[in-house]
């Protein structure tokens, strides 16, 4: 018997305020448990635009507690009415002053299992993080959850293939990577990396990506949200790169075992080489 796993992934244009982005992401959850999907992943820093295309003090306001504050509460009462794993990416604040870029990670049943927080941080022009964010520091945590294990890998952080490995060796048979890319030379990379990655690393991957203008920078989100298999290859088509829109897929676990049985990448390293890869 086939092990499949029905997993969804929203990509949103900015509404204009932060409720109204959280209740349109609740009727997606909703809408994609109603397809019978079983875990789910949100947007970079979901419920806000992406603010980081501005380096502006105002913006702090949209951190919150997690897992104590409003939004990661509301998520899991959602989580446990839709009988949904949730991923669900927010602007956290730890104390005041340290801020960080950070994913909840809920259960099926509202068990609120942890957080990731991102470790690479980018501070380049119209990615201001540095301003926002402090770097992570816990790790490359893997989360045990009704669908399984899954890692959560975020935005720029793609392009780094140490955290990939890191959530492969400790077991993750999907990581999600919550995104917010726009257009130019950073459009061609989304359609290569986490192909790639799944294919390095033998799982799958879910890329989500916003989309549209926002009012913030001329930045143009442009979607093309997909799930792609441990062989590189599209799970169903991408989203548009236009429009909001739910992605639904079945992915079948059963694969990881026969891709690694054939590959043995994993059986085939040599980490005893590798010393001179973290050296300053």
């Amino acid at each position: 018997m086939s092990n499949i796993i029905r997993a969804a992934l929203v990509q949103q244009k900015w509404t204009g305020d932060k409720e109204t982005m959280i209740a349109n992401a609740v009727e997606h959850i909703r809408a994609a448990a109603s397809q019978g999907a079983q875990v789910l992943c949100l947007q970079e820093l979901f419920y806000g635009p992406y603010f980081c295309q501005v380096q502006d003090a105002d913006f702090y306001s949209y951190t919150e507690s997690i897992p104590d504050g409003p939004t990661t509460q509301l998520m899991q009462e959602v989580a446990a009415q839709n009988n949904i794993v949730l991923i669900v990416p927010m602007y956290e604040v730890e104390q005041p002053g340290v801020y960080y870029n950070t994913a909840a990670v809920i259960d099926a049943d509202g068990t609120y299992l942890g957080k990731y927080r991102k470790n690479h941080i980018p501070q380049v022009k119209g990615f201001w993080e540095k301003f926002y964010f402090k770097p992570g520091n816990l790790g490359y945590p893997v989360f045990d959850t009704a669908v399984g294990r899954i890692g959560v890998y975020i935005c720029y952080e793609r392009h780094f293939p140490e955290g990939w490995r890191a959530l492969g060796l400790a077991g993750a048979k999907i990581v999600f990577n919550p995104s917010a890319t726009s257009r130019s030379l950073s459009e061609y990379l989304w359609k290569l990396e986490q192909p790639a990655a799944a294919v390095a690393n033998e799982y799958f991957v879910g890329a989500i990506n916003r989309v549209g203008v926002e009012p913030l920078g001329d930045n143009e989100f442009y979607g093309q949200t997909y799930f792609v298999s441990p062989r590189g290859q599209l799970v169903g088509d991408a989203a548009s790169d236009t429009e909001e829109e739910l992605v639904v897929r079945d992915l079948d676990l059963d694969l990881l075992t026969e891709v690694r049985d054939t590959w043995a990448f994993y059986r085939d390293r040599r980490p005893d080489t590798y010393e001179g890869l973290v050296n300053p």
